[in-house]
């Protein structure tokens, strides 16, 4: 095995490790909590904790596993459908976090699952389809993109949580570079 096939197989076990935990961390970072930390957010055209997870759950149903079959379907001209970052805000209005988080869990635990079934190979990793903004992109680099996806999220609700004590924490701000991140 290559140096570069190497690197395919650690993307796709070491990413699928991460996210099978996805939904276990959000879970944890937020179950439980009241809304002054779920819905908090760094102002007016950005997402609290609760939207992020609606957005997790609208990749689950639109984003991730459509756009693997498009690449599977094997003809390198197709071109993902547009993933509207923000067709969650509408989709969720009436949803308690819980809900949310046990929909995330139960999608991403199937999304796995079908990924599983399909057993991509090396040679899978390299096919390509269109992204309608970046042209050619390879099954690899979408699964990439998912883990990292999954990570900037995750980043994205701690650092929303701990803005909340921007203030309160006085002269130790001056440690803590989350709060102005």
């Amino acid at each position: 095995m290559d140096t570069s096939e190497r690197q395919i197989a650690t993307v796709v076990a070491e990413g699928r490790q991460v996210l099978q935990k996805t939904p276990d961390v959000f879970r944890a970072l937020l179950e439980g909590l009241g809304d002054e930390w779920t819905r908090a957010h760094e102002g007016p055209d950005t997402w609290s904790p609760f939207d992020v997870v609606g957005h997790l759950i609208d990749g689950e149903l639109h984003d991730w596993l459509p756009r693997i079959n498009t690449i599977v379907a094997g003809d390198p001209a197709a071109t993902f459908e547009p993933f509207d970052r923000f067709r969650h805000l509408t989709a969720n209005a009436g949803a308690s976090l819980d809900e949310l988080l046990d929909r995330f869990a139960s999608l991403r635990r199937d999304n796995l699952a079908k990924l599983d079934a399909l057993a991509l190979g090396e040679d899978a990793m390299r096919l390509e389809a269109r992204h309608p903004e970046f042209g050619p992109v390879t099954m690899e680099q979408l699964v990439a993109t998912w883990v990292a996806h999954d990570l900037g999220h995750i980043a994205q609700t701690v650092r929303v949580m701990a803005k909340r004590y921007q203030a309160a924490v006085g002269p130790w701000r001056a440690y803590l570079p989350i709060l102005d991140a």
